[in-house]
């Protein structure tokens, strides 16, 4: 009996990460924000909501909209029992990413300049970025990305994420945890749902794109900002399960192996 193994990609240097699978994990509720604070969400200037609510508890202050907007269907909910529900779906889905085994520790690099796959990402204390973060979904739409940050989330000024190979809403699947406070730097183009212990600040012409400002406890602070939302209450958190997949130099190497008599 002889086995043989068809490789679909080739490539340089091997390293083993953990197959993503989904898991029960939800935003709930919280998924139907796109901004939602603790103890106030204040805006200056004409920022932009579209595709989620504005919220905070249980704190009641929603200022300066207008002249911000928010599209219709969604609305402003100051500590009402929508507000109170999604922070409770956020505080389950924030400590459920912070339960998530590592796929890789980046502690002490900085985000900007590299290419992630789907998978879970730690910082043991703050993250940077500078520049522009890839995340390569390897043509899956529903690829997921986690990262774990202990502290601080700071960007740069004109800062990015960028989404590949994953269709236009690719965004929609990053959770971005965050221990204290999160500060978009002006100009940032930001991607995926902050899920913050504190606040969130993002500063003037910050934006994010399919993605949400979630703060459990504090404020989120905005300047002529745009916010596009993902609206659907159902975004998971992957879990990493035991299966396990090649990549080598960056690139999936996928196997099948096929058996023959002879």
């Amino acid at each position: 009996m002889k086995s043989t193994y068809k490789v679909w990609l080739a490539v340089a240097a091997l390293v083993v990460l953990p197959w993503q699978a989904r898991a029960a994990i939800l935003l709930g509720t919280a998924g139907n924000y796109a901004v939602l604070g603790g103890s106030t969400v204040t805006n200056t200037g004409p920022t932009v909501i579209n595709g989620g609510n504005v919220g905070v508890s249980p704190g009641s202050a929603i200022t300066g909209f207008p002249p911000g907007s928010v599209a219709p269907p969604y609305t402003l909910h100051g500590a009402d029992a929508e507000a109170e529900q999604a922070q409770n779906d956020l505080t389950v889905a924030y400590n459920a990413a912070v339960g998530l085994p590592n796929t890789q520790d980046l502690t002490g690099q900085d985000l900007g300049g590299m290419t992630l796959l789907p998978g879970v990402y730690a910082f043991s204390t703050s993250a940077q970025l500078t520049g522009m973060l890839t995340l390569n979904n390897l043509g899956d739409p529903d690829a997921e990305f986690v990262f774990k940050i202990g502290s601080t989330l700071t960007t740069a000024s004109n800062s990015s994420v960028v989404t590949i190979n994953g269709g236009a809403d690719g965004g929609c699947g990053v959770i971005w945890q965050v221990g204290s406070s999160a500060t978009l730097g002006t100009g940032t183009a930001f991607a995926g749902h902050i899920l913050a212990q504190d606040s969130i600040t993002l500063t003037t012409g910050a934006s994010i794109l399919n993605g949400s400002a979630l703060a459990r406890t504090g404020a989120v602070t905005l300047d002529d900002n745009n916010i596009r939302g993902c609206a659907t209450g159902g975004e998971t958190i992957p879990e990493p399960a035991t299966l396990g997949v090649m990549v080598l130099g960056g690139a999936l190497l996928l196997g099948r192996r096929s058996r023959r008599m002879g």
